[in-house]
C-alpha cells in the first residue's frame, strides 16, 4: 500500500461477579468532614458489583450541576467514520445524566446544504508539539496521584467540537487509573470480604458509576453532596471498566461535580474502546510516563508485540495509502497509533487500519526514505528512528 503525506500547517512539532484482587494504583483514602481526602494506606481488590445505596444515588444525582447551553451530542456523528465506535452513543460533555439525551447509535449522514465539505483529506496538522509529553505529575489532594492526562482532556472540553472533545477524553481514558468513591470504609469492607457500594447517578432507568480523574475532582463531589461517610480508592482503568461491563451500570460519569469539565460515557462506547485496546495498554502507558533514556528502546520493543493501527487515507493520485508526517526539516515519519481513538481524535477523516509489527517492518523496508515512525501524534507522542526500530525491522528478516 502506498504512503501519502500531508504537510503540516505549522512546523512539526470482564471480571467475574466476585473479581480477583488487583493491586491499586494509588491509595485508599478517608474523606474528612471538611471535604479533605486523607490517605489511609494502599488498597487492594476491585469493587464488586454490589449496588450503591439509595442514599448514594440521591447524593450522586445532585453532583453533576448545571449543564451548558450547547447540546451535548451536536455533530457527534462527524468523527465516527474513521473508527468503529459510535461517538454519538454518550450522555454528553459537561452535562448531568438527567439532562442528557437517550443513547442512539451513530448513522452515516449526508452533508447539509449549508455545510462546507473540503474535497479529499483534510490538511495534516502534524504532531502536537505542546503535547509531546504528559503534564507534570500532580497530587491535588496529598496522597492521591492525579491522572493528569485524563484531567487535562476534561479541562479542554469546550475548546473543540463536542465530538472531538469526547474522543479526546475517551482516548486519554485508555491509560493510568481512576478514583472510585465508596460508601463506608473501603479498606474495612475489603478486609471483611464485603462488596464495595460505589457512588452512582441515575438518569431515568439508567445508572452510571461515578469515577474521578483526580483528588480535587473527588473532593469537589464530596463538597457538593456533603456525604463524608465515604472513602476513595484508585484502580487501574481497565479494572474499573471491566467491573462496569460485568455489572448493571450503563456507563460512567467522569468528574461529575467538575462542570464543565466532566463527561458521560456509555457502556457501549467503553466496551468497543476496550475491545480494540491492547489488554495491557502498553504503549499508552509508556508514553504517559516520564521520558527516560531507555524510553525509545521500550517503545520500540513494545511495537513488536502489541496491537497497532495506522491512518489510512487517500493520496493525491487517488490511491489508498498509509499516512505519514514530516517534521520541520522535511524528514518523513510513518504514523503509528496505539488505538483507533488516537486516529479519530486528529479529525482528518482517516480510517483506522490494524497493522502487525511484521507488517510495519515491511512497510519501513519498502521505502528507505522513511526516517522512522511517530507514535500517537495527538500526544503524548514519540519519534523513533530506524536505529531505534531495529527490533521491529528484524521482524522482516
Amino acid at each position: 500500500m502506498a504512503l501519502f503525506s500531508r504537510r503540516p500547517k505549522k512546523p512539526a512539532e470482564q471480571p467475574p461477579t466476585s473479581p480477583e484482587p488487583a493491586q491499586a494504583e494509588d491509595v485508599a483514602a478517608e474523606i474528612a468532614p471538611d471535604g479533605a481526602v486523607a490517605p489511609s494506606g494502599s488498597a487492594e481488590a476491585v469493587a464488586t458489583d454490589a449496588p450503591g445505596s439509595e442514599a448514594d444515588g440521591a447524593a450522586s444525582r445532585a453532583e453533576p450541576g448545571t449543564a451548558p447551553d450547547a447540546p451535548a451530542d451536536e455533530g457527534a456523528t462527524d468523527a465516527a467514520a474513521s473508527v468503529s465506535i459510535s461517538v454519538s452513543s454518550f450522555g454528553g460533555l459537561g452535562v448531568s445524566p438527567a439532562e442528557s439525551q437517550p443513547v442512539h447509535p451513530a448513522e452515516p449522514r449526508e452533508p447539509q446544504a449549508d455545510e462546507t465539505v473540503p474535497p479529499g483529506p483534510q490538511p495534516r496538522m502534524g504532531v502536537r508539539e505542546w503535547m509531546r509529553t504528559a503534564p507534570e505529575q500532580t497530587e491535588t489532594v496529598p496522597g492521591l496521584r492525579d491522572n493528569v492526562l485524563l484531567r487535562a482532556a476534561l479541562g479542554r472540553i469546550g475548546d473543540a467540537p463536542a465530538s472531538q472533545a469526547l474522543l479526546d477524553v475517551a482516548r486519554q481514558l485508555m491509560q493510568g487509573h481512576l478514583f472510585l468513591r465508596v460508601k463506608g470504609d473501603a479498606r474495612a469492607l475489603l478486609a471483611e470480604g464485603k462488596g464495595l457500594p460505589l457512588a452512582i447517578a441515575n438518569s431515568g432507568e439508567r445508572t452510571f458509576a461515578l469515577v474521578y480523574s483526580s483528588g480535587a475532582a473527588l473532593q469537589a463531589s464530596v463538597k457538593a453532596d456533603g456525604d463524608v461517610e465515604t472513602s476513595a480508592m484508585g484502580q487501574p482503568v481497565l479494572t474499573v471498566l471491566r467491573h462496569v461491563f460485568a455489572s448493571s451500570y450503563d456507563g460512567i460519569i467522569i468528574d461529575p461535580a467538575s462542570a464543565p469539565s466532566r463527561a458521560v460515557l456509555p457502556k457501549e462506547l467503553l466496551e468497543r474502546a476496550v475491545e480494540q485496546a491492547d489488554p495491557q495498554l502498553t504503549v499508552k502507558t509508556l508514553l504517559a510516563a516520564e521520558r527516560t533514556p531507555e524510553m525509545n528502546a521500550k517503545v520500540a520493543e513494545a511495537l513488536t508485540r502489541v496491537p497497532l493501527w495506522v491512518a489510512v487515507g487517500v493520496a493525491e493520485s487517488g490511491a489508498p495509502g498509509l499516512a505519514e508526517g514530516r517534521d520541520a526539516e522535511g524528514r518523513r515519519f510513518l504514523e503509528v497509533y496505539s488505538h483507533p481513538l488516537e486516529i479519530a481524535v486528529m479529525g482528518r477523516g482517516d480510517n483506522a487500519g490494524p497493522i502487525t509489527g511484521a507488517q510495519l517492518a515491511k512497510a519501513l523496508r519498502s521505502d528507505d526514505g522513511i526516517t522512522g515512525v511517530v507514535v500517537d501524534p495527538a500526544g503524548p507522542w514519540i519519534r523513533l528512528s530506524r536505529e531505534d526500530l531495529a527490533p521491529v525491522l528484524a521482524l522482516a528478516d
